[in-house]
């Protein structure tokens, strides 16, 4: 098989595998808190050019590329732009940082989905049900909640007349986000290239504080993606041709008469 076919097929595959990623930050412009995927590529091994008489060729360089592979999907998690519910228990992170969770089979992840609301319990959980790990109890008379930027949650109790401290709210964070691993729903695990959690107050150790009554938009430009997303299709129209043209030379060699 002539290289360029291969190389046409490794263009075909990395395309693909971009427009993938752009067309589901394109679907998530509007999720809360999403974070756009970017496709990295790198160059796959050069080979020796070879002669027709399977010796290395004596031409400028003497070396081929071998195309294209996916070198890793990163997750860019730039800060999207905070929006206002007013909702009393939607919570935006303003800078670094995520809510640590704790997932029904007891392990541990990390979100920026701030949109909570209180269990049967009076525990602070994720839309989804996930209990966030901080130790608070809000009681079921508790009106007038308020979360402080730098995460402290009063309450008006009906038993008291002056607003009662109901708990802190601490933000995780790591020493390389980029490398935590998406579980979806929004949520992240921590991985060997992440490191581990460390925890801290909002707005300390290089957290963002907090904002009450907002949620985080998420952080895709649309118009960039779009202009991406024509880049890519290009690109793959291009391998595809490749393709095509080497599958055309393949068929001409085949068709050659014996001893041509």
């Amino acid at each position: 098989m002539i290289s360029s076919f291969y190389i046409g097929a490794t263009g075909l595959g990395a395309q693909q595998a971009r427009i993938d990623a752009i067309s589901n930050n394109i679907s998530n412009v509007n999720t809360t808190a999403y974070k756009q995927q970017r496709v990295s590529f790198e160059d796959l091994f050069y080979r020796p050019l070879l002669a027709p008489t399977g010796l290395v060729s004596p031409l400028a360089g003497g070396l081929i590329g071998q195309g294209t592979a996916i070198a890793r999907t990163d997750t860019i998690f730039t800060p999207g732009d905070l929006q206002k519910t007013g909702n009393t228990l939607d919570v935006a992170i303003k800078g670094d940082g995520f809510f640590e969770v704790q997932l029904a089979d007891g392990t541990r992840a990390y979100t920026r989905l701030g949109s909570l609301s209180l269990d049967s319990n009076g525990q602070l959980a994720t839309q989804s049900g996930d209990l966030l790990t901080t130790q608070m109890t809000v009681p079921p008379d508790a009106s007038n909640i308020q979360i402080s930027e730098n995460g402290q949650v009063t309450a008006t109790l009906a038993s008291q007349s002056q607003p009662a401290t109901l708990g802190q709210l601490q933000l995780s964070n790591f020493i390389n986000p980029d490398g935590l691993q998406p579980l979806g729903s929004g949520l992240y695990a921590a991985t060997e290239s992440s490191g581990q959690p460390y925890s801290a107050l909002p707005g300390q150790q290089g957290t963002g504080l907090l904002e009450q009554g907002y949620l985080e938009a998420s952080n895709v430009d649309l118009a960039s993606e779009m202009v991406n997303l024509v880049v890519a299709q290009q690109a793959y129209q291009i391998s595809s041709k490749v393709v095509q043209i080497s599958d055309q030379i393949l068929s001409t060699i085949a068709n050659l008469p014996s001893g041509a």
